[in-house]
């Protein structure tokens, strides 16, 4: 099946009602720090990434300790956390953007999801150190990703076997694969074998040394760069370009993307998710995402 490439996608849905996205929300100087209490404080939910963002600001709004603000935050990945939302079982979320799929479902439930980002983040290709390949172009990372190139001698490597992983379906970094990489170009099929359902698990894969010096995979920057970093994998430079904080705040970085916090477009205006948010956007949230690990908006 061919794939439907997001800003399409947000076209066609949001002309139904589904979707209105905040492409722009530059932080502001100051806001006043909510008075949450644990009672008080909007259901969070969002994704394995986003895990230590929405720790870390409980934990500043709420004057907890890090292991007390670890017990309070529950995130259950990307798209059971899009399904909390929709069913109203969560005020707001921390997650990459939709898919196709969530939209949809959105769209079936009347809900109408509001998108903004709150940090700058990117999408990355990973490799194991023992692979001499240390750069592709988009075009080849298509190829590789479509089933054209099987072999790493056909983008400069070694004559050896690829074995490209991917993630499941719905998975955040498997919307933006689609979504942003190939951009409407269909993926070869991946055994099961090759889409773990944890991102951990991918680069554990391309980490070890069994067959690892063929693997490429991908990830999202700060987990693969700060919640499971591994000595034995490498980030592969996209058009000449090697993903870091610099290049990514810059945009430089050809797979710039951001994580964004989702709730209803019907969310009132002076809600616990509005407030919120509102503090994450501000100077001194965007501080605090930045002290965390995450490349803030500015």
């Amino acid at each position: 099946m061919k794939r439907i490439h997001f800003r399409k996608a947000v076209l066609a849905i949001c002309l139904g009602a589904g979707l209105a996205m905040t492409s722009c929300a530059p932080a502001v100087n100051t806001v006043e720090k909510p008075g949450f209490t644990k009672d008080t404080y909007p259901k969070v939910d969002g994704s394995t990434a986003t895990i230590p963002l929405s720790e870390s600001v409980a934990a500043e709004l709420l004057s907890l300790s890090a292991g007390e603000a670890k017990s309070f935050i529950k995130h259950n990945t990307t798209h059971n956390a899009y399904v909390n939302l929709i069913e109203g079982k969560a005020d707001i979320i921390f997650v990459t953007e939709p898919s196709v799929d969530e939209l949809k479902l959105a769209k079936e439930n009347g809900v109408e999801l509001e998108v903004v980002p709150v940090v700058k983040e990117a999408f990355v290709f990973l490799v194991n150190r023992q692979n001499p390949v240390d750069a592709l172009t988009v075009k080849q990372i298509q190829d590789i990703y479509q089933g054209l190139a099987t072999n790493w001698k056909d983008v400069g490597g070694p004559d050896k076997e690829i074995i490209a992983y991917q993630r499941p379906e719905n998975s955040g970094s498997q919307t933006i694969m689609e979504n942003r990489v190939m951009e409407g170009l269909e993926m070869a099929e991946a055994p099961t074998e090759l889409k773990p359902g944890e991102m951990g698990e991918l680069i554990e894969a391309i980490a070890s040394y069994d067959n690892s010096d063929k693997a490429i995979g991908y990830s999202v920057y700060y987990y693969a760069n700060s919640m499971y970093s591994k000595d034995t994998i490498k980030f592969v430079k996209v058009n000449g370009i090697e993903p870091n904080n610099q290049t990514i705040s810059s945009g430089t970085y050809p797979f710039t993307s951001a994580y964004y916090a989702v709730m209803k477009k019907t969310e009132p205006a002076d809600s616990g998710a509005r407030k919120l948010l509102a503090w994450i956007l501000s100077s001194d949230g965007q501080k605090l995402a930045e002290k965390t690990g995450y490349v803030p908006l500015k």
